[in-house]
């Protein structure tokens, strides 16, 4: 049997009254009553009704996550930052894992309406998908565009490419494979590769632009090339491992940038140079920016472009 307001009203001890101001953090209570209500509620395994409550124009204090995969060790950590600082204020997480499949994303857009969450995060890789021009929602972007109106939280990734280009270039190498996407938007994610272009251009040195989803790494690599400048750290160490079993001595005859440089990549592979996106700031600068909007939703919001750092191997 589902249970209602009331049941935990009285297992609390409590008014229905009080146990409603607990839920909706309004009032003030005693430490105590408010650890007796949530205590009742666990035990009696009570969920507020998000959806009800949107209804009576109260905030569901739900936030929905939307990221390519939570399998890339980087959107991982990410998305456990974002999820474990929003609880800290009082909201809850929908994590929905979009699959780089537009119809998956068009349906998980679909549910969180539904469940009228108060404001959504996303990293889509669907480009182009309509709903985001026309989403009613509070949405925040992190490094994508998708839609004029949505303010995107995003990293120095012109700077980050040039960090890239002049790792391999101080280490010799003169046959550099540019590992790129199909995004032909205008997400901030394209300026890492211009970064990287734009300094091995300046430095007069060769370079071969490859489609990551295209290229057969075990046929490609290590090929003609000393240097792949990788899309990120799990491809980086994919294509080091190619190398590696075709005899090559990583970071001195051939070298693999990656990028993105979570905490787990570092610390179990800190022989992997590569771009380091700081994630603490970057869950504090979406957050900020999803609640400002939430708050004023006509404001225009330009968030703080974050910076990056270069991890150097051990």
């Amino acid at each position: 049997m589902v249970a209602k307001l009331k049941d935990v009203a009285d297992l609390a001890g409590v008014s229905v009254t009080t146990v409603s101001r607990v839920i909706n953090n309004y009032g003030s209570l005693s430490k105590k009553t408010i650890a007796k209500v949530h205590a009742a509620m666990r035990e009696l395994n009570y969920q507020p009704n998000a959806l009800a409550r949107a209804m009576q124009g109260k905030p569901s204090k739900f936030i929905g996550l939307i990221f390519p995969n939570t399998t890339n060790p980087f959107f991982a950590e990410l998305i456990n930052d974002l999820e474990h600082r929003l609880f800290s204020i009082g909201y809850k997480t929908i994590i929905a894992s979009s699959a780089e499949n537009e119809q998956i994303e068009h349906d998980y857009l679909g549910m969180l309406m539904a469940n009228q969450v108060d404001g959504i995060i996303s990293s889509s890789h669907n480009l182009g998908i309509r709903e985001y021009q026309q989403i009613t929602s509070t949405v925040v972007s992190f490094d994508r565009y998708l839609a004029g109106n949505i303010p995107i939280v995003e990293c120095d990734s012109y700077h980050g490419g040039q960090l890239s280009a002049k790792y391999v270039v101080d280490h010799g190498a003169k046959r550099i494979a540019v590992m790129i996407d199909e995004d032909t938007s205008v997400s901030p994610t394209l300026n890492r590769i211009q970064g990287t272009v734009d300094y091995l251009t300046e430095h007069h040195v060769n370079y071969t632009p490859l489609d990551a989803k295209r290229v057969n790494f075990t046929e490609t690599f290590p090929g003609k090339y000393d240097a792949v400048i990788a899309n990120n750290d799990v491809q980086a160490l994919e294509i080091r491992n190619v190398a590696k079993r075709a005899g090559k001595k990583i970071n001195e005859d051939f070298v693999v940038t990656g990028y993105d440089g979570s905490k787990i990549i570092r610390t179990i592979e800190p022989d992997l140079p590569t771009v380091v996106q700081p994630i603490d700031q970057i869950a504090d600068e979406l957050i900020k920016t999803l609640m400002a909007k939430i708050k004023n939703p006509q404001a225009v919001i330009e968030p703080e472009q974050l910076p990056v750092s270069f991890h150097y191997p051990e």
